[in-house]
């Protein structure tokens, strides 16, 4: 019954899964789609065991012999922040503060749906405040994908240069956890588990061997996505506490990504085989699809909208809405960039992104040629 439960419950995101139909990729895929789709390991219970498989890389030379990443490095370092001594935890986080709203509902899906809109004001304010829960518990558990994710980088990828830096990007994850969940537990008392694709992207990056796959899953893409979210998050609320706590941490993403962005780049134009390279384009596409379905926001739902709709009608809904629209638009645009930029946009997979809306930012700055203060105005 449960496995029947869990086939509805993720219909719309198995439909689309395989459009490259390239087999490699999908025997890639199978294992964290099995634990994640159909068995729903991320709801399961209090805690998940993802299988991990990878070699630890040791330099016995410990040469230094690449510039930006060591200076990427130098700015980590002087970049640390202490969630006490910059961020104001006394502020009392209302959801009615009609001031300082905690998001806007225009930017949210719920304004496309007619039984939201039919709502009294307070308990639309209490919908947005659940959405938010909905939306923060999942950076947290990608945050702790994060974390996990940077300290198996840290271990298997050569060069002194980027293992130092590595060890910043796990401190910056630590203090990413940290704050949001502290911010969900003391000031929107919400704590939503984890949607499964998202379980699927962080099992398959935990558990690959290959330590530019988990570059590429977890810098380029989780990353990047977190970074275009958080900056569209905090446009969107009036909330002065979360909008220091995202100024902070979209700093140190931005950071992630680059690291990403300079390690892949040389590593995807010269020392990969074509194949390999075909495989990975593959599989950062197929991705990318799962990360659209991950804010389809099935948890949230299935508590406020589960017995009024249909889940097919849900989805079509949202991935109508301009809600989507603007997603695609924006949070997109930290990634497409950024696969340019390392030579996994080819003519040949085009098209698929094409069809998906997402080639429009193709030609925007990628990681490194943006700012903090560029991040931050976006």
């Amino acid at each position: 019954m449960r496995f029947i439960e869990a086939i509805k419950a993720n219909a719309g995101t198995l439909s689309s899964v395989g459009r490259t139909k390239n087999l490699t990729v999908l025997k890639d895929m199978l294992g964290p789609a099995y634990r994640g789709l159909f068995l729903r390991e991320g709801k399961r219970g209090d805690s998940s065991d993802v299988p991990a498989h990878h070699a630890a890389h040791f330099d016995w030379k410990y040469t230094r012999e690449k510039p930006a990443l060591a200076n990427l490095y130098e700015a980590a370092k002087t970049s640390q922040w202490i969630s006490e001594d910059v961020l104001d935890w006394s502020i009392d986080v209302d959801p009615h503060h009609p001031e300082k709203r905690l998001i806007d509902d225009a930017i949210l899906p719920l304004s496309a749906i007619p039984q939201y809109r039919a709502l009294p004001q307070k308990e639309r304010e209490k919908q947005c405040h659940a959405i938010l829960g909905w939306m923060l518990s999942q950076f947290l558990h990608g945050e702790q994908g994060a974390l996990f994710a940077a300290c198996q980088v840290t271990e298997s990828i050569g060069g002194l240069d980027a293992k130092l830096f590595g060890t910043t990007q796990v401190a910056d994850e630590g203090r990413h956890v940290e704050v949001f969940h502290r911010y969900l537990t003391q000031k929107l008392g919400r704590l939503y588990q984890i949607n499964d694709n998202l379980y699927v992207l962080v099992d398959a990056i935990m558990g690959d061997s290959r330590w530019d796959m988990k570059f590429l899953g977890m810098q380029i893409l989780i990353e990047g996505l977190a970074l275009g979210a958080f900056g569209t998050l905090r446009s969107a609320t009036q909330e002065p506490l979360l909008r220091d706590l995202l100024k902070y941490v979209i700093t140190d993403e931005a950071r992630h990504v680059t690291f990403g962005v300079l390690a892949l780049r040389e590593h995807y134009t010269t020392q990969v085989e074509e194949k390999e390279r075909r495989d990975r384009e593959d599989w950062a596409f197929e991705m990318s699809l799962l990360m659209r379905n991950r804010f389809l926001a099935h948890e949230f739902y299935d508590e406020y909208y589960g017995h009024v709709m249909s889940r097919a009608a849900w989805d079509r809904t949202i991935l109508e809405s301009e809600y989507m629209d603007r997603f695609r638009r924006t949070m997109f645009r930290r990634i497409v960039p950024n696969l340019k930029r390392i030579g996994l946009l080819t003519p040949r997979i085009r098209p698929h992104y094409e069809a998906i809306g997402l080639l429009e930012w193709e030609n925007d700055p990628a990681a490194p040629e943006l700012s903090k203060d560029a991040l931050l105005a976006a």
